[in-house]
């Protein structure tokens, strides 16, 4: 069987308290009934979310979503480590990758869909990041900034595109529940076109807008 693998990171640092959290938790039932109550999405896609703050942990192990009744929650508190997500991130996804081949599954490039509302406090993440860009598995990673992201920041950590909220135009809660309707969109899109393609070659489907954010380029030299 063909599987796509989908990691949900998300900042769980001081500042994403109150809104930002419930935000995100209010919307992850929606996500998980779209994708588990599709049995042809479900098949073919495994989820994971990833929360980081001075620490990163998986809190939601690589999952047929099918087989959950619900998604843990986030909760907020400390500073925004991208180094300690990303060294976290190379090595989840090459156990769940290593899993899935040994189980007989042909596994497509794993993707992430990054968010962040702040600035990295640790110094060193931009090697963190280089590792996991390098390494045989790396992912294809979606970016998105809300609130007090820096739009190079989030332009950097993206390597297949990236969005940032626009200004005053809609609220952090508003723009994240968009962010996570656009994930469950995404992933629904995407494995309903491996299905139509009867397996043979994929595409990643994701919007080219996501209402609320701004489009970042990522044409770096």
């Amino acid at each position: 069987m063909q599987i796509l693998p989908f990691y949900m990171v998300c900042d769980e640092s001081g500042s994403m308290a109150g809104d930002g959290v419930d935000a995100i938790n209010s919307a992850l039932p929606d996500l998980h009934h779209e994708i588990s109550t599709n049995p042809s999405v479900a098949d073919k896609t495994r989820f994971a979310l990833i929360g980081f703050s001075t620490q990163a942990s998986v809190l939601q192990p690589l999952a047929d979503l099918s087989e959950l009744t619900q998604l843990p929650s986030l909760s907020a508190g400390g500073v925004t480590s991208f180094g300690a997500v990303f060294r976290l991130l190379k090595d989840t996804i090459e156990k769940d990758v290593v899993a899935l081949k040994a189980e007989g599954h042909d596994v497509y490039r794993p993707v992430v869909f990054f968010l962040s509302d702040g600035i990295p406090t640790d110094e060193g993440w931009r090697t963190a990041l280089d590792d996991l860009n390098g390494f045989r598995y790396a992912p294809k990673i979606i970016a998105f900034g809300i609130s007090d992201a820096d739009v190079a920041t989030i332009s950097e950590v993206a390597n297949f595109k990236a969005f940032i909220q626009r200004d005053d135009s809609v609220s952090p809660a508003v723009a994240l529940r968009e962010f996570a309707a656009s994930i469950t969109r995404s992933i629904v899109s995407s494995a309903t076109g491996m299905a139509a393609q009867g397996g043979e070659g994929f595409d990643l489907q994701v919007e080219e807008q996501v209402p609320g954010f701004t489009s970042l380029s990522l044409d770096k030299l």
